[in-house]
């Protein structure tokens, strides 16, 4: 196990490149057991949850081939069961979807309830409500969600909630359904998006993903492709968050600024300045920060994904702000560790207020999910002193290279072995 120390206070400057969408990579992945062929998917992020669901694939029969550290190529032909191992599945969230995936291909899928960060039930009863339209049955025994079909036949499906996982599962199932599967209410996030590009690229008919309406005409088969994962919207704006928190000036490559409009917008409002390019964008502060409220919500609205980094900024800024949690019941786990690095947040239920202070302080803190780890690293990175951050592994499970890319741009950070308590030698 390791830990990460990194020692506040310094600007941080120059350019980072951004890796492929994590949240895109953990559905186009289960996606190719779809096809008939081989998938060569490029620009994959190089991450802990993605080497999680390419093990997944390998356990099931799947063919991977590892061309360079950001591609990969898979064969699903040889994959005959329906079952996933629980054991490899149950710590990551998006082994949900080999749900419609399986349920496409063979008509059956045996899964474990999903896993992931721990910030509230994740419900998935609208991917189930969806599955049963399709014609679909289910049941749930011992953790295991066991859904099966004699045939799929397409619907109308109408989401009570904008759910991501419900969405991605849905068009997963209903593609090879027959005759027209509409989706209402769908998830208009870039990954669905680009979840529907990569399916239609093997020979799929979606369309209107990005809108609130997608219609998917079953197709009898799909065949191999070759396909690029698009940049990570949320690893660009928790640079973008870092950039601002030290008062620095960073130029932050492979991006798709639409995407970010919503970030780039409250960091504007907070006084930081945001330079939109092609495919980057610059960010740079000199002033101080201002105040602002933040309210998560279904792209195109504030990502829920980015709340916690920017909760960061707000413990230092100019004034009271209030963020309001929309999408997740219990996503300020990680308030505790700021107050014992001098944030004044207080929380009621779905709402905290952020009380601005000078300045942060470094303490030990230990990382409960994955972007709570983003936010303790930009903490880290504007605190007085050295702050050591436990629990790693959860930043790891979404941002690549994190430690070398923030050194290239002037962090002071290292990672420091934490050996197992049962192998330390007692003195």
């Amino acid at each position: 196990m390791d830990k990460f120390m990194i020692e506040g206070g310094h600007r941080l400057c120059g350019e980072i490149n951004i890796s492929g969408a994590k949240n895109a990579a953990v559905a186009i992945l289960p996606a190719s057991i779809l096809s008939n062929g081989i998938c060569r998917i490029e620009n994959i992020p190089n991450i802990t949850d993605v080497a999680s669901i390419t093990r997944i694939l390998s356990d099931m029969g799947a063919k991977i081939r590892v061309l360079n550290k950001s591609s990969l190529e898979i064969d699903p032909r040889p994959v005959s069961t329906y079952v996933v191992s629980d054991e490899l599945a149950r710590h990551i969230r998006g082994s949900y979807y080999f749900l419609g995936s399986l349920l496409g291909r063979f008509r059956h899928a045996v899964v474990t309830m999903p896993g992931g960060c721990d910030f509230g039930v994740r419900p998935i009863d609208q991917h189930l409500k969806g599955f049963m339209a399709l014609g679909a049955k289910y049941q749930l025994e011992n953790g295991m969600v066991n859904v099966s079909a004699d045939s799929l036949k397409g619907a109308n499906i109408y989401l009570d909630v904008v759910s991501v996982g419900a969405t991605v599962n849905i068009m997963l199932a209903a593609v090879k359904a027959e005759g027209l599967t509409v989706i209402e209410n769908a998830a208009k996030e870039p990954h669905i998006v680009d979840l529907a590009n990569f399916l239609n690229s093997m020979g799929a008919d979606i369309r209107g993903a990005g809108t609130d309406v997608i219609k998917i005409y079953g197709v009898k088969e799909l065949k191999g492709t070759t396909y690029t994962i698009i940049p990570d919207q949320i690893e660009a704006g928790t640079y973008m968050a870092a950039a601002a928190a030290t008062g620095g000036n960073v130029l932050i490559k492979n991006v798709i600024p639409k995407h970010l409009e919503s970030i780039s917008a409250k960091l504007e409002e907070m006084g930081v300045m945001v330079e939109e390019y092609d495919d980057s964008v610059r960010v740079s502060r000199t002033g101080e920060l201002n105040k602002c409220n933040i309210k998560t919500m279904p792209h195109p609205g504030f990502p829920t994904d980015m709340q916690p980094q920017m909760a960061v900024l707000l413990s230092i800024a100019h004034g009271t702000s209030i963020i309001n949690e929309s999408v997740w019941d219990n996503r300020f786990r990680y308030v505790e560790e700021l107050k014992r690095m001098g944030a004044n947040i207080s929380v009621d239920g779905k709402l905290a207020v952020v009380e601005g202070v000078d300045h942060l302080n470094a303490a030990p803190v230990k990382a409960p999910d994955l972007r709570a780890g983003a936010a303790l690293l930009i903490a880290a990175l504007c605190a007085h002193g050295t702050t050591q951050i436990e629990n790693i592994r959860q930043i790891e499970r979404g941002y690549e290279d994190v430690e070398d890319k923030l050194l290239n741009i002037g962090a002071n950070i290292r990672r420091v072995h934490i050996p197992d308590a049962e192998n330390a030698k007692v003195i």
